[in-house]
């Protein structure tokens, strides 16, 4: 499984349900600008990259203690996940949004079902002595790669069926759909910088293809460098073809804050 993919996309989704569930957001207190994408040793590996604010990791638990978790990343490494009272566990619940006759739901968007409309529900708290070994989590907070430890604000328990799901969006990103920041548009052709893969992609539009903003109708021309968006369509002789392109809205500073109660767990200094 590759679980740092899995991380991006579902940090994405549970943003949008801490938000829709209206808690309250703050600034962290305390917290460097290299805890949260700005570079730096901290800007650990399988960040959640641009666009969703702060930096995490993901992986399987293969221990559990009072005060941490130690997982196994997708790309084998040990690292160990620091939490407090402050921190928050949480567990995304699932509500599938399926098509005409009880089909799946399709990997391409909050209306069918893909990758920010995987879950309906607002997340559910957890206990600490809830997750177990052989769970696979994710955790929001101050990542330090030399150290391998991360002072985890948010560990959030994937469902199973949700990491089946992220395999399977992970094998179409890219086929059948694309999110990033535009970075040029020229003519038809738009340029992406996604922070799902953390590489660049680029799509073209052609007079098929539909265009929304806040579930209104816009045009290309209303597409702006800068914008985060979500791109439905195929690859056609080897240049993906929208068939439908939708502008995200983005927190102000360019991603949610952390919930005020789960700010980062202050790492262990050594002795």
């Amino acid at each position: 499984m590759k679980l740092r993919f899995v991380a991006a996309v579902l940090f994405a989704s549970l943003c949008t349900a801490v938000l829709s569930a209206q808690v309250a957001p703050a600034a962290p207190p305390s917290a460097s600008p290299s805890a949260y994408g700005g570079g730096g040793q901290r800007g650990g590996r399988g960040g959640w990259g641009g666009g969703f604010g702060g930096n995490g990791i993901a992986g399987t638990v293969t221990a559990v203690a009072a005060d941490h978790y130690t997982i196994k990343t997708d790309a084998g490494e040990s690292y160990t996940i620091h939490f407090s009272v402050n921190t928050r566990i949480l567990k995304q619940s699932i509500q599938h949004e399926r098509g005409a006759g009880g089909n799946a739901p399709n990997p391409g968007g909050r209306d069918r079902g893909g990758p920010e409309g995987m879950g309906g529900n607002p997340p559910q708290p957890l206990k600490a002595t809830d997750i177990k070994v052989g769970d696979a989590v994710a955790a929001m907070g101050e990542v330090d790669a030399a150290a391998k430890s991360v002072g985890a604000a948010v560990i959030v328990q994937i469902d199973p069926e949700r990491a089946k799901e992220m395999r399977e969006l992970q094998a179409s990103f890219g086929k059948t759909w694309l999110m990033g920041k535009v970075t040029a548009i020229n003519d038809a052709k738009v340029a992406l910088q996604s922070s799902v893969d953390n590489a660049a992609h680029a799509f073209v539009a052609d007079e098929n293809t539909t265009f929304r903003k806040r579930r209104e109708p816009i045009t290309l021309a209303d597409v702006q460098v800068g914008d985060m968006v979500r791109v439905e369509g195929a690859v056609k002789d080897g240049v993906f073809v929208a068939s439908s392109v939708t502008v995200r809205e983005m927190p102000p500073a360019g991603g949610p804050s952390l919930p005020r109660e789960g700010a980062p767990v202050p790492m262990p200094q050594p002795r």
